[in-house]
């Protein structure tokens, strides 16, 4: 992976983490949409926010790995394997 691909994975992770935390800050960001009237309601909300949490987890540790295995070819080529 190049520096150009590697700068928009990040640009995206970094807009998904403002996007996460976004939600968060304003408490009533949500009230339009979710009517907090019934427990059905209140466990799709919880598990919508699970889902948001997931995700960015699996796109952080994809991210995660894909750098390990850049520094993996590096440090290889250093040795001499490469």
């Amino acid at each position: 992976m190049d520096e150009a691909a590697l700068r928009e994975k990040v640009g995206q992770l970094m807009v998904e983490v403002q996007r996460k935390h976004g939600r968060h800050k304003d408490p009533r960001a949500g009230w339009g949409r979710r009517p907090s009237g019934s427990a059905m309601t209140r466990g799709m909300a919880s598990l919508e926010d699970n889902l948001d949490q997931v995700r960015l987890a699996v796109k952080y540790l994809v991210f995660d790995l894909e750098a390990t295995k850049r520094e993996n070819g590096v440090l290889r080529e250093l040795l001499g394997d490469g």
